[in-house]
């Protein structure tokens, strides 16, 4: 039987980092045995689906490059079907109609926790009820009174859970539209569903849809429970642990490809493997070996490897994904040293795609103001003399390339005799505004003539006012 998996969301806020890791898994797991991934939108509550939550999902995906091969299917768009499937049950005498109001259900609640019992529909209209005026019913699935919901799964082992901790649940509501244990059910059923992954806070759902599988003669799928996701503190993922939409990440300079090897990492292993390529992850992953226990959300981690691909990743790659971010920071790179030279001196040193973006910055625009650490520190009235040596013999470089510009910085500072480090930071904090950037001849060799030796003005303008305010 060929594997078919599916990534079932509801379309009522952006796609989260836990959605997009259970998406992972559940494509990794069809890839790695040659099945089918569906995309399925759970939208069956109007009040709370948007469009734009739907389209934040449809972004995600792409954007990690989680393809699917079927879909993506609206269950908005199959209330026919699932109305069809609810009166199936009812003419076979597996669901009925309860016209027990809000308000009841709401005081048998109540005497329930007083008497410390667990909250849950008592059955009452379960042997047949006569409809009341003023009451439309909704329709309740008749589950088994007996015996133990019993599977084995992919990521827990065996679980077991009595039918005497199961209600009836309502399958149907007043107004006819179908709840998510019924939908779920019959959407699995119908795209042929053989394994569903999902997150193991649907647990308690589980031994419900298997009752309603069985009720409709069908074989209930493999269930692959995956542990939540927690924060540094130990609490449940959220906001303040920076658990934010899965296109935050984009926006803040990650690369899809680290996001991804940090979410199979998040609660998988292989040996000791860190870093995975998209065929790596394919051919070594297992439901299996998913750990059972929950994952602990490291940002530091997730920088670090984010940094690794800005690394190592094809530069054509870089040149294709930095873009977005330059344009983002208001940089133009159509006038000056190529952006391929100029990231390949910066990549190392970025662990984000913004940060990459905002070091390119001193090479396209100039700028008015100096880091005022660095200032302080390197562009004293003594930086005077060793930056207009540096700016004479710079002017009368013919050959603007690296090795020729560290020879003049090493003759500067062996004429002064001043060790490099009181020539080459005024140097450097006069032509790129701060104390940080590739070697100094590199960085003047990538500026230009032109622009180095204006910079080198206006850093001994500035070194002049600065020693007119001293007096």
């Amino acid at each position: 039987m060929a594997v078919v998996t599916r990534f079932a969301p509801s379309p009522t806020g952006y796609l989260h980092i836990g959605g997009a890791r259970t998406a992972l898994y559940s494509w990794l797991f069809a890839r790695q045995q040659g099945g089918q991934f569906v995309l399925r939108i759970e939208d069956t509550d109007r009040e709370r689906s948007t469009e734009e939550s739907v389209q934040a999902i449809f972004d995600g995906m792409q954007w990690l490059g989680l393809a699917h091969d079927e879909g993506p299917f609206f269950q908005t768009q199959r209330f026919d079907r699932y109305r069809a499937v609810v009166q199936q049950l009812l003419d076979a005498g597996l669901a009925y109609h309860c016209y027990c109001t809000k308000e009841e259900l709401e005081a048998l609640r109540e005497q329930q926790w007083a008497n410390k019992e667990k909250p849950r529909y008592n059955g009452k209209c379960r042997d047949g009820a006569e409809p009341r005026e003023g009451v439309e019913p909704v329709v309740r699935f008749r589950n088994p009174l007996e015996g133990n919901v019993v599977w084995q799964d992919a990521i827990k082992g065996e679980i077991s859970i009595a039918n005497t901790e199961l209600d009836d649940l309502i399958i149907a509501r007043a107004d006819g539209t179908p709840t998510y244990n019924l939908t779920v059910v019959v959407d699995d059923i119908d795209m042929g569903m053989t394994h569903v992954v999902r997150g193991d806070d649907h647990i308690n759902n589980t031994p419900r849809q298997i009752n309603i599988y069985q009720a409709l003669g069908a074989e209930p799928p493999v269930f692959a429970h995956v542990p939540m996701i927690l924060g540094e503190d130990g609490s449940r993922l959220s906001k303040r642990h920076g658990a934010v939409g899965v296109m935050q990440y984009r926006d803040d300079g990650y690369l899809p490809e680290a996001v991804l090897n940090y979410l199979v990492r998040l609660g998988w292993s292989h040996g000791d493997q860190e870093i995975f390529s998209i065929e790596e992850m394919i051919q070594h992953f297992r439901l299996e070996n998913v750990n059972r226990a929950p994952s602990t959300f490291n940002t530091e981690k997730l920088l670090w490897l984010n940094q690794q691909y800005i690394k190592s990743v094809e530069m054509s790659r870089l040149l294709e994904l930095l873009p977005f971010y330059l344009q983002q920071a208001g940089i133009d790179t159509a006038e000056g040293p190529s952006l391929e030279a100029v990231l390949s001196e910066l990549r190392e040193r970025a662990n984000t795609l913004v940060a990459l973006a905002e070091s390119c910055r001193m090479f396209y625009q100039d700028f008015d103001e100096y880091n005022a650490g660095a200032a302080k520190k390197h562009l004293k009235v003594s930086a005077a003399e060793p930056l207009t040596m540096l700016k004479e013999k710079l002017a009368a470089l013919a050959n603007w390339e690296a090795e020729a510009i560290q020879a003049v910085v090493q003759q500067t500072a062996e004429t002064l005799e001043l060790g490099m480090g009181k020539v080459g930071m005024p140097l450097r904090v006069a032509v790129s505004g701060s104390g940080q950037s590739p070697s100094i001849d590199i960085t003047l060799a990538l500026l230009g003539q032109q622009r180095a030796l204006a910079r080198i003005d206006q850093a001994l303008a500035y070194v002049a006012a600065r020693a007119e305010q001293a007096r």
